[in-house]
Parts: C-alpha cells; sequence; structure tokens
C-alpha cells in the first residue's frame, strides 16, 4: 500500500479515529482544529479534501459510497493493519531481515517485549513445528491481522 503524504495521514487518522463512514465536509470540519489552522495558515478547502480522497481511494486506502448524498469515505484497512503492512514493506526490503529484526526488537519497551513474547508463543502454539517454511509466512499472517 505505501506511505501516505502529510494531508492523506491527516484524513486517514480522522477516518480511523470516527470508526465510521464520513461524508468529505465532516472529514474537512474535522481537521479544523487550533492546531492544524495554525500549522497550516488557512483552512482546508472542500476540493482540496475532495481531491485527496480520490487519491486515497485510488491507492486503496478508502471506500466511497456512491449511493450516500453527500458521498461518504470508509478506510479500508485499520490503523493497526495499515501499520503491520509497512512494517512488513520495510522488513521486506531488508537486505539483512534478522539484523532488521533485532535492531526494532532492541528498540521496545519492556511492555512491548512482553507483548511480542506473548505474540510469539500464540504463533507457537498455532504453528506445526515440523516445518519451518510455514513458520515465517504463519508469523507474517498472524502478525498482520494483530
Amino acid at each position: 500500500m505505501g506511505n501516505l503524504g502529510v494531508l492523506e495521514r491527516l484524513l486517514m487518522d480522522v477516518l480511523w479515529d470516527s470508526g465510521e463512514s464520513l461524508p468529505a465536509t465532516d472529514l474537512r470540519d474535522r481537521l479544523l482544529t487550533p492546531a492544524a489552522v495554525a500549522a497550516s495558515k488557512k483552512p482546508l478547502a472542500t476540493t482540496t479534501v475532495l481531491t485527496v480522497l480520490s487519491r486515497l481511494e485510488t491507492k486503496g486506502f478508502v471506500t466511497r459510497d456512491r449511493d450516500a448524498r453527500p458521498h461518504r469515505y470508509r478506510a479500508v484497512t485499520t490503523r493497526a493493519e495499515h501499520t503491520a503492512e509497512l512494517m512488513h514493506e520495510v522488513l521486506g526490503s531488508a537486505p539483512d531481515r534478522q539484523a532488521a529484526l533485532a535492531r526494532f526488537i532492541g528498540n521496545v519497551s519492556p511492555a512491548e517485549a512482553e507483548a511480542l513474547r506473548h505474540l510469539l508463543g500464540t504463533i507457537r502454539t498455532n504453528t506445526p513445528a515440523t516445518n519451518t517454511s510455514s513458520t515465517s509466512t504463519s508469523t507474517s499472517t498472524t502478525l498482520s491481522r494483530e
């Protein structure tokens, strides 16, 4: 799926936080916080929001309900699914996956390390121990669902 631009990320954050489908005007209004206006120096136009939503739809991040008036937009994946996909893309492009994983794991908090241990324990109990190649596939599938 790839990464998101600044406006794309802002709109996706609103959709992810809302957990529902929203029309473009509601998305724009939810972006009109004092901090957002101060950062952009001017409020976003609805046409700008619609353009960004169109790009997000083309990229597969949102779906549009064309039957609703005005059209409503909904996130296709959750924030966690998107984050997992980005992590898989980065890991997949690393020349040394094991070194990249070691570096990542070395920077997690104790609570995150405990969560990783729990997830790995869950994966081990759900995966046949005899086939190591299926373990890595199952691991990526299971982690992407979390």
